[in-house]
């Protein structure tokens, strides 16, 4: 094997490795979702989210053509025995002051229609959230509450 598609196979296993595999939510099909959504540490669902610690998270996306966005927040659940409970410390928060643009610079709202973003950030796991499993329901959501992008991961709080 040449050189060239050496380093292209090693790149695809790498890029493959950061990535998580989650699920796409009810209603809504995201082309190439788990290649664009990296949760460490997390090798694999269930995520184990360690109380005291914090969750690294990166997603890549693409906002639609049309229209700038002048505002996006999360919109984060924990499904607790069937009941969606806000994820304190990261539901309804602005991604606008953590996203970068392609090239890996700062970018900031309003979000450029059809231009591609990688939102990074961090979120604590409180010491007081239960030890149980959960089902993260995570979404990207515009100005109007519509999701730009969501995913769900099943996890377990320990």
């Amino acid at each position: 094997m040449s050189a060239p598609r050496v380093l292209v196979c090693l790149a695809v296993l790498a890029a493959s490795a950061l990535a998580t595999n989650v699920q796409q939510c009810p209603g809504l099909e995201i082309e190439n979702l788990s290649e664009n959504v990296q949760l460490s540490p997390c090798k694999k669902p269930p995520c184990k989210l360690k109380k005291g610690t914090s969750q690294a998270i990166s997603i890549t996306f693409t906002v639609p053509e049309g229209k700038d966005m002048p505002a996006v927040t999360n919109h984060v659940t924990a499904e607790v025995f069937g009941a969606p409970l806000p994820f304190v410390g990261v539901d309804g928060n602005s991604i606008c002051e953590k996203v970068y643009s392609e090239d890996g610079e700062k970018a900031a709202c309003p979000l450029k229609a059809g231009t591609k973003y990688t939102y990074k950030d961090s979120f604590p796991i409180l010491s007081f959230y239960p030890s149980i499993a959960v089902k993260v329901h995570w979404a990207l959501q515009d100005a109007n509450s519509k999701d730009l992008l969501c995913f769900e991961v099943p996890a377990r709080i320990v």
